[in-house]
């Protein structure tokens, strides 16, 4: 199988009433972060095994800055919890969750483990184009 090269075209945020407030707030109750050590310069506080070993392709989470544990946790909640998320069905996890951090870094998050609900993210690199995309909803869903 071919490494897709570039940025998924396909990515679109779900409509701001896919979920109500009541069952957005429910999936961040119950949302984790696992990590992925493809994605760490230094494992810090993820308690990530093996080791953390990131690949020169991938984008990383700590390359900026360290972006500890509880950080990441709040973002992928305050992204379910405005709804920046891919569409999702009624019942399960939404493939994707995009939030911006106070410092307006945006921030893309992937399921990993669809039964728990377990995600590990990234910061959008500057030259993905839908970085644009997720600022602007972030902004217009308050």
């Amino acid at each position: 199988m071919r490494r897709r090269t570039g940025y998924n075209p396909k990515r679109r945020i779900a409509p701001a009433d896919l979920l109500d407030p009541t069952a957005r707030a429910a999936l961040a109750a119950r949302v984790a972060y696992g990590g992925n050590p493809e994605h760490k310069r230094s494992p810090g506080d993820y308690g990530l095994s093996p080791p953390a070993d990131p690949r020169p392709a991938k984008t990383l989470c700590d390359g900026e800055r360290p972006v500890l544990k509880p950080e990441a946790v709040a973002l992928v909640r305050a992204g379910l919890l405005k709804g920046t998320m891919s569409t999702t069905p009624p019942v399960g996890w939404p493939r994707n969750i995009w939030a911006v951090s106070a410092s307006g870094e945006v921030f893309e998050a992937q399921l990993e483990n669809a039964t728990q609900g377990i995600y590990h993210g990234y910061p959008m690199p500057a030259d993905d184009d839908f970085r644009r995309v997720v600022l602007r909803e972030w902004i217009a869903r308050g």
